[in-house]
């Protein structure tokens, strides 16, 4: 069968269905039945399903055709076969990843929220602290086998009813970006500024990690050029110890060298302010 050209000017891959139906809610993809649409972006819409045979809730990661080449499944392929030997309990697990009806999908568990839809309410420093170790604990795993995210950022950070936190969307972001040339994902905003420019690297994921953390603690997002003092300073040092906002203000330099060499290093020097940063907190909020 001739490859048909996509949007993207890129070589589409053919399937055996041909071009897929809209998909619509309540409606079947393979043995998936569609509950609810939780996620759309410029290169994939993400959607709760059920799994009929298996009566068990799933997510499914649906790119947009436009992207769906075979540079991208080559690339997907790639970084699957690094990614999906990750097996970390802050790490979400890519259960399947296959055509369906004629459309690419990615299955995972499916995740009560996302930490961007957590981010829409105040959270308590404990919290905040919490999801900030457990998002380090992943990065430093993946970084110590080699492995780069490329794409921290809230929308790609699962939270399951017990406050369990796991990062996702690994190898298919790294895909994803090299495809589309990072722009297509509307993520700009969360990257590194060398990782803009094509040159991600540990010191990359680590750059996101402290951006979120600084979202976390003091309600507002730095937006590039990143200069010091952020928006939103003064609450941090309300709520943060110094010694914690030097960890946050490290890992957000402009400068790679500047920051962290990964997230292991990082993720050391985040757990020895632990107890002077909590007990920081807790007076803070007495005399408040």
């Amino acid at each position: 069968m001739a490859q048909s050209p996509s949007r993207s000017g890129r070589s589409a891959i053919p399937t055996p269905s041909g071009t897929p139906a809209p998909l619509r809610v309540n409606s079947r993809l393979g043995k998936y039945r569609l509950d609810r649409r939780i996620g759309r972006g410029g290169f994939a819409d993400v959607y709760a399903a059920t799994d009929t045979l298996l009566s068990v809730k799933v997510a499914l990661k649906i790119p947009n055709a436009q992207w769906v080449s075979e540079e991208l499944i080559n690339e997907f392929r790639r970084e699957a076969r690094l990614t999906m030997g990750l097996e970390h309990p802050n790490i979400l697990a890519i259960r399947d990843a296959n055509f369906i009806d004629g459309r690419f999908v990615i299955v995972t568990p499916l995740a009560s929220r996302t930490l961007d839809d957590r981010l829409k309410n105040r959270m308590s420093f404990e919290t905040a602290f919490d999801f900030t170790s457990q998002l380090l604990k992943a990065a430093a795993y993946a970084h110590n086998r080699g492995v780069i995210h490329c794409d921290i950022k809230p929308e790609n950070v699962m939270l399951f009813d017990t406050d369990r936190l796991r990062l996702g969307d690994f190898g298919i972001a790294k895909a994803a970006q090299r495809t589309i040339n990072g722009s297509g994902t509307g993520t700009l905003g969360y990257m590194a500024p060398e990782q803009a420019m094509g040159r991600p690297s540990k010191r990359s994921d680590v750059f996101s990690i402290g951006l979120i953390a600084y979202r976390m603690f003091s309600g507002k997002w730095p937006e590039y050029p990143f200069e010091w003092p952020f928006p939103g300073v003064a609450t941090l040092r309300k709520r943060v110890h110094p010694d914690l906002i030097a960890v946050i203000r490290k890992s957000i330099a402009i400068k790679p060298r500047d920051r962290f060499a990964d997230a292991d290093k990082m993720e050391a020097a985040w757990e020895k302010t632990r107890l002077k940063a909590i007990r920081f907190a807790k007076r803070n909020r007495k005399t408040a």
